[in-house]
């Protein structure tokens, strides 16, 4: 099968034919991949920054957002059958640790990350456990199916804590950052400030609901928020860039007593005054990764189910399979959304 790999330490990746993935053992399902979609982590690993060069170990299949039809099952699969359309995720715990066994799976001290701890979904078929798998209603397209993943993110960020009648920014509008808007507006919340280095995004985030956005370069962040506040301060801060200087600006924007949720992942150490900007503001600091397992699925069915959020716009790029470099080309130089692949 074709299959985008990460060979070796460094930038890019390759499209080689590698083997099908071996037949389902116990508890494991095969799936053909029927689209599958960039994410933020992808990109790091593409551009090997350092979190990349300490985590990933080559040769590796990239690739951990997709949907697709089961085709084959091991042992003891009840979860799913042959020809259910399903969606992964991505974290595969391993249900006896301390977290697992308090519920708190999203922070397992076992997670296999799929395509950067173990062969991922940047291929044509995928071997998963049955666990990770979350079977789709017939009527879900497929780009949206795809998705579920990274939009799981930012309803996890988002609903960790007060947002209906709340003033909130989003820093950083990459897809999760521009999910996170969408998720925002759907909770109720009263303004949404957005803020990106791509005025692309910035424009497509205002189309998802953001009342007010502003570029760090251009624009004087702080001024603006404090417009938008009353001098107060926002409820909530989302910061889903990883950029240092946004992280640091997501303490000094938020009011005091007010809480920041940290989601985006630094490439490098980030230099904070905890004392100031965080301390003595009674900060509620939430570092929030992946998905509450399976809270925040469920979460994110009912919420596109009932129709109040919409991220399709959020799709604004469906290449073919084959064209996976230039969908990160776009992602790198911010000029997108999503970007799906659909199998060719």
């Amino acid at each position: 099968m074709r299959a985008y790999v990460k060979t070796a330490a460094g930038p890019g990746e390759q499209l080689l034919k590698v083997p099908l993935p071996e037949p389902p053992d116990a508890g494991e399902v095969v799936v053909k991949v029927k689209a599958t979609s960039i994410c933020g982590t992808d990109l790091h690993i593409h551009l090997w920054d350092g979190w990349s060069a300490i985590r990933v170990k080559p040769p590796r299949i990239m690739g951990h957002e997709f949907t697709g039809e089961v085709i084959s099952i091991g042992p003891g699969v009840s979860a799913v059958k042959v020809g259910s359309c399903v969606t992964g995720e991505s974290h595969w715990t391993c249900g006896y640790c301390l977290q697992c066994r308090l519920g708190q799976q999203h922070v397992c001290a076992q997670t296999k990350i799929l395509g950067v701890d173990v062969d991922g979904c940047f291929a044509e078929f995928v071997k998963v456990p049955q666990g990770s798998l979350w079977v789709n209603l017939p009527d879900v397209p497929t780009k949206l199916a795809c998705i579920q993943d990274p939009l799981g993110n930012a309803v996890h960020a988002v609903m960790s804590g007060p947002v209906a009648g709340c003033r909130v920014a989003v820093l950083g509008c990459g897809p999760i950052g521009i999910f996170a808007v969408a998720v925002a507006r759907s909770a109720g919340a009263s303004h949404v400030f957005a803020t990106d280095l791509s005025s692309y995004r910035l424009k497509l985030a205002s189309e998802l609901g953001a009342d007010e956005t502003g570029h760090p370069q251009s624009d004087d962040i702080e001024r603006l928020s404090q417009a938008q506040t009353n001098g107060i301060g926002f409820d909530a801060v989302f910061e889903m860039s990883g950029a240092p200087a946004a992280i640091r600006q997501a303490m000094r924007i938020c009011r005091r007593g007010g809480r920041v949720v940290l989601m985006g992942i630094p490439s490098s150490r980030v230099d904070l005054d905890i004392a100031e900007d965080m301390i003595f503001k009674g900060l509620e600091i939430q570092c929030v990764v992946g998905r509450r397992l399976y809270q925040t699925w469920q979460t994110m069915h009912e919420l596109l189910a009932s129709g109040r959020l919409n991220v399709l716009p959020t799709i604004t790029h469906e290449l073919p399979f084959s064209e996976l470099p230039e969908g990160m080309e776009l992602m790198r130089r911010g000029e997108c959304g999503k970007v799906v692949f659909h199998a060719d």
